[in-house]
């Protein structure tokens, strides 16, 4: 990367593999921590993530795995975190290097749920990054699609346009596209709600309630979103009905490859949270954003029936037939 030099990718689930790989498509080298030594071992004897994405095939004389996660930001100008939301606090404060005038690139789609912050607040609050330096990823973006080399569009939101814009260069492709934004809190929250509507778009949809139901839901939990966000983070000119905003919303709550529509799924057909979370193999993220979300608009205030709903079924045990009765007279 010319402005940005060298690139560091944390995390190695099917999103970090994902994104690597666009990355390794445009660029000479990556640093990859890994957390496990055993893990690196497979991937170079195997040349695929034995975990996530194992169809990929990677070039791994091209990267430098290091199960060290201040040795991969000490090598990198450029640190992309993809690690799962209730992780990353605990990773990153592993972290021993000045990482302070590194350029951050939140590709987590979750907030740090033990201090309900979005991911390029608790960096600035954590190891005084500039704003200028940070950016995010976000949009309809599944790592499974990718994977398959299907149309894809990723938007990067970032303060520094030129920066965003070296970024998306190395990650846009024949089928990936890339959008700049510099609505980078915009884009954060609306990652995290979208994964908590898609828990509702999962029960509604494990309870059979209907097409229809389903399109009123995902118009309200839209509304939800534009209230929300603009009440936290006001911007001028936002439109959520753009991909980052909305696209992500809508892939997130009707694909069969998103893990949140399949754990809400779940508990729509009669699963108790508890169970669908010890079926679920890998991290259900809008579990963790129900929570962090109420306890922010505690702060804020805003009206929102769905998160509220979702929170009271995952937290509060209430079931889930009548706590989406609850909200039927309230949509429009």
């Amino acid at each position: 990367m010319d402005s940005l030099g060298k690139i560091a990718m944390l995390g190695s689930g099917s999103w970090a593999t994902a994104l690597a790989k666009l990355l390794l498509d445009n660029t000479d080298r990556l640093t990859w921590y890994v957390r496990r030594q055993e893990h690196i071992d497979d991937f170079i004897k195997y040349r695929r993530n034995p975990g996530y994405l194992s169809d990929v095939v990677f070039d791994t004389a091209r990267i430098d795995f290091t199960s060290d996660i201040s040795e991969a930001c000490l090598r990198a100008d450029t640190i992309v975190v993809a690690i799962p939301s209730p992780y990353v606090k605990a990773e990153a404060e592993k972290i021993t290097t000045d990482i302070s005038r590194k350029n951050i690139v939140s590709a987590v789609k979750g907030m740090v749920s033990d201090d309900n912050m979005i991911v390029t607040d608790w960096f600035t609050s954590r190891f005084g990054c500039d704003a200028s330096n940070l950016m995010v990823i976000g949009g309809p973006c599944h790592a499974e699609e990718v994977a398959l080399d299907r149309l894809s569009y990723l938007t990067i939101g970032a303060h520094d346009s030129a920066k965003a814009r070296t970024f998306a260069s190395h990650l846009a492709g024949k089928r990936m596209k890339t959008i700049i934004s510099d609505d980078v809190d915009g884009i954060e929250y609306a990652a995290v709600l979208k994964n908590v509507y898609a828990i509702a778009g999962g029960v509604v949809s494990g309870m059979k309630l209907g097409d229809n139901f389903m399109a009123m839901l995902a118009c309200n939990a839209a509304t939800e979103m534009r209230r929300f966000i603009d009440t936290v983070a006001p911007m001028p000119d936002r439109d959520v009905c753009l991909s980052a905003y909305l696209g992500d919303l809508l892939v997130t709550a009707y694909s069969r490859f998103s893990r949140n529509h399949n754990f809400g799924s779940m508990i729509g057909k009669g699963y108790s949270v508890k169970a669908a979370k010890m079926e679920m193999e890998q991290v259900a993220e809008g579990y963790y954003g129900t929570r962090c979300m109420h306890c922010l608009n505690k702060q804020a205030a805003v009206e929102m029936p769905i998160m509220e709903c979702m929170y009271s079924i995952l937290y509060e045990g209430v079931n889930p037939r009548r706590a989406i009765r609850s909200i039927t007279g309230v949509l429009a």
